[in-house]
């Protein structure tokens, strides 16, 4: 088995501690009566966090750094989102995580983490994970060890903090035919988001780090969406997300429109974006650009400039139609590799720099982009997505949402046409294992 911490892109084969709680305010024994002239209101004191469970994780208050969602006004031009996340995040030898924590940072952007539940369990206690239709202890992507968990937990404690979601990528990341997330029923699904709550509700129990700072949420509370391992088995998480009241869902093929609901969760799926140069469009995703570029992860060195370059000219392309046309948001997903070089790492880095820092941009996290579709009039929203791709409303935004109820609404059924090539990429060449991690087992 691989390390956990060595996340191994099997994405779509798609051609193409803690903070304390802000108490009520005091007034120091020789300060000034709170009102008076010149008086300075005293700091709200800290209070400890409530512990959940073993401990790993805590109730600390409202997660700060969160969009206010406002409903649109008559003739309003909508904001334009940008989701920007991440499957299978951890922390491992490349620092990737912590690295995008601060770009983040810089350039005013939340983001959402997709946790892995075996990144927080160790080997020893692999057993602990009954995958469906698998052995227990079987993971396609290892498991992880103390000193993994504790850089992984350090990074989930800063993320949300600073604003950012914490999600789900599930566990074993099984593929394919063979047992694989697509052959899954509602039942297994969620046997299987049951487990990935549990291995981060007892990390401290299951790893011995007990002296480790708690996680700063309730991931009963927190874990509100999720990536499906390879953007397989849509169809029955949805139904088993629905009935255990997920909110969103992004494990799909979307065109760059605005999203609707299923079985009340958000379709907030990856979008087909242009490939600079090509004549298809591939999914919004570093490894379907990787498929599509070298079909491996060791490429030619001499063209991971120029691939970096394509991926990144792709997503701001797909930034510019929306931005200028129908402001449907845009949906971007990532893993924290160094395929080719770095080279998609780079150009996401770019494209945050890009497109981040524009006027009316808000670049978050899937759960505040639900919050505000939550917050819209049905209506508004309908007529929203009569707009087509990169399509300005005719007679400018003022003209087009002020009439309440469009004459349709809905957006068409029929699945969005994939790129033409390659039709069936290979497997990419397994990675190499970073220094200090457990090498791949039969």
């Amino acid at each position: 088995m691989k390390s956990a911490v060595q996340r191994v892109a099997v994405g779509a084969a798609v051609t193409a501690l803690v903070a304390g709680v802000a108490g009520c305010s005091v007034v120091g024994k020789d300060a000034q009566q709170e009102g008076a002239p010149g008086a300075k209101k005293a700091a709200a004191p800290k209070l400890a966090p409530r512990l959940i469970g073993d401990g790993s994780t805590a109730y600390t208050g409202v997660q700060p750094a969160q969009l206010k969602p406002e409903r649109l006004k008559a003739g309003e031009k909508p904001p334009q989102f940008v989701v920007f996340s991440w499957d299978g995040a951890g922390e491992d030898s490349q620092k990737l995580f912590s690295h995008f924590r601060k770009v983040g940072k810089k350039y005013n952007a939340t983001m959402t983490y997709f946790l892995s539940g075996v990144y927080l369990l160790p080997e020893a206690k692999s057993s602990l994970y009954l995958p469906p239709q698998h052995s227990a202890g079987r993971s396609d992507i290892g498991f992880n060890d103390a000193e993994g968990i504790r850089d992984t937990v350090r990074e989930l404690r800063g993320a949300w903090l600073e604003g950012n979601e914490v999600g789900t990528h599930f566990n074993g990341h099984f593929c394919g035919a063979d047992g694989g997330v697509g052959t899954w029923s509602v039942d297994e699904w969620k046997s299987e988001i049951s487990q990935a709550k549990s291995f981060v509700k007892n990390w401290k129990t299951n790893s011995g780090l007990t002296a480790e700072q708690p996680l700063p949420f309730d991931y009963e509370k927190e874990m509100v969406g999720a990536r499906t391992p390879c953007l397989e088995g849509q169809k029955n998480f949805v139904r088993a997300a629905s009935e255990l009241g997920l909110r969103y869902d992004t494990s799909g093929v979307n065109d760059q429109i605005w999203p609707e609901k299923e079985l009340n969760v958000w379709d907030l799926s990856l979008q087909l974006v242009p490939v600079p140069g090509r004549d298809f469009e591939t999914l919004s995703m570093d490894y379907n650009f990787m498929v599509n570029q070298s079909g491996t992860v060791k490429g030619d060195p001499a063209s991971h400039t120029y691939w970096g370059n394509q991926m990144r000219d792709g997503l701001v392309q797909a930034f510019d139609r929306a931005y200028e046309g129908n402001r449907a948001p845009l949906i971007i997903g990532n893993h924290f590799e160094s395929w080719n070089g770095g080279t998609y790492m780079r150009a996401i880095e770019e494209t945050i720099a890009t497109v981040c820092v524009q006027k009316d941009v808000k670049c978050v996290s899937f759960k505040q982009l639900a919050d505000w579709l939550d917050a819209q009039d049905p209506a508004v929203l309908a007529k929203l997505r009569t707009l087509k791709v990169g399509e300005e409303p005719k007679g400018g935004w003022a003209t087009y949402l002020t009439a309440a109820q469009p004459a349709k609404s809905g957006r068409e059924k029929a699945k969005p046409v994939k790129p033409a090539a390659p039709a069936e990429p290979a497997k990419p060449a397994a990675p190499v294992v970073p220094a200090g991690k457990p090498a791949e087992k039969d």
